[in-house]
């Protein structure tokens, strides 16, 4: 085990080294200066103050020196957590901006994937074997994998939040609240989070219920259950090993959509204007924010690099033949 773990590790070290090199480069490769846009910012009437304000600020950012320093810069800054200053919101350190917005993506996300997984692959087997449960969730599972994370988001918003107004629709709490340990404060916290959450969650677990119904249908049928079943086996047994075979595919799935899942993240927090790293890599392009971007998108990096990683441990664990596989190739 120990040497396919290090093989894994070494493996998720090359997509980290390969996505944040990425990562550096593709915000360099947007058009526009962002050190021209922020020094616009001031309305300076004179040339030469303008001029003396835009060598400043590109010294400051690190951008008068070329590009292959630049990037050795930038994996200087990787090794100290140093990721520069954010223009957008300068002085700021983009660390700083970064761990502001972490709490509320991850207050988000890991609750929605975390239920979506587990809810989902629980219904879905459900409806392999009930058909009456069958009949309603194929559907509303293919309703809800086939919808944008955006058109959701939208339809949510203008139906619970502005038209019938259960809740509120921008914002992670109410304007002019502190945060604080009271009541009032954690349940504006919550019916703010509501809507995003419920949008992730619903997508996640439309495909989900899909992918475990059809995965257990195909076990029941095939040879292992016939011969559980002509040993006189019960049915309730039949199934709960189809299940448990039916869980790996969707295991190895999980480490798939972590992407897809951020992704759909990013269009939901724009549409609610919620505090999390998903509106700010939008306020970040807009304002072509190389830095914050920067450290956005290598924070994404490692989370789903480490995220895989636990999957693959995990798959170990609960997959037998991967441990015999291993144990295989050893002798």
């Amino acid at each position: 085990m120990i040497g396919y773990f290090a093989r894994k590790l070494g493996t998720y070290v090359l997509a980290f080294f390969l996505g944040a090199t990425i990562d550096w480069g593709i915000p360099r490769l947007m058009p526009g200066n962002p050190v021209q846009i922020y020094v616009a910012k001031f309305q300076l009437q004179s040339p030469g103050a303008w001029e003396a304000l835009n060598k400043l600020f590109t010294k400051a950012f690190g951008l008068n020196v070329p590009v292959w320093k630049q990037y050795l810069n930038f994996w200087n800054g990787v090794i100290h957590w140093n990721f520069g200053v954010s223009y957008t919101q300068f002085p700021e350190p983009v660390s700083h901006v970064i761990f502001s917005a972490v709490p509320y993506t991850l207050a988000l996300l890991v609750p929605a994937i975390t239920l979506s997984y587990v809810l989902g692959n629980r219904v879905g087997a459900m409806a392999a074997r009930r058909k009456a449960l069958d009949n309603t969730i194929l559907p509303v599972g293919y309703f809800f994998q086939a919808m944008p994370y955006a058109w959701l988001a939208l339809a949510m918003a203008f139906f619970l939040g502005a038209y019938y107004r259960w809740f509120p629709i921008g914002g992670a709490y109410a304007q002019g609240m502190v945060p604080n340990a009271s009541w009032s404060f954690v349940w504006s916290l919550i019916s703010h989070w509501f809507l995003p959450f419920m949008t992730v969650f619903l997508v996640s677990f439309g495909g989900w219920a899909i992918g475990m119904r059809n995965l257990v249908i195909y076990e029941l049928e095939t040879d292992y259950s016939r011969y559980l079943r002509s040993l006189g086996a019960s049915e309730r047994l039949v199934r709960r090993y189809a299940y448990r075979n039916a869980v790996l595919p969707q295991l190895s799935g999980l480490a798939l959509q972590l992407g897809v899942v951020i992704g759909g993240n990013i269009v939901t927090e724009v549409v609610f204007n919620y505090p999390g790293l998903g509106n700010l890599i939008f306020k970040a392009i807009s304002g072509e924010d190389y830095f914050l971007l920067q450290g956005i998108f290598l924070f994404i990096i490692v989370g789903v690099c480490i995220a895989n990683f636990l999957i693959d441990i995990i798959y170990v664990l609960v997959d037998p033949r991967t441990r015999l596989s291993m144990q295989g190739a050893q002798a």
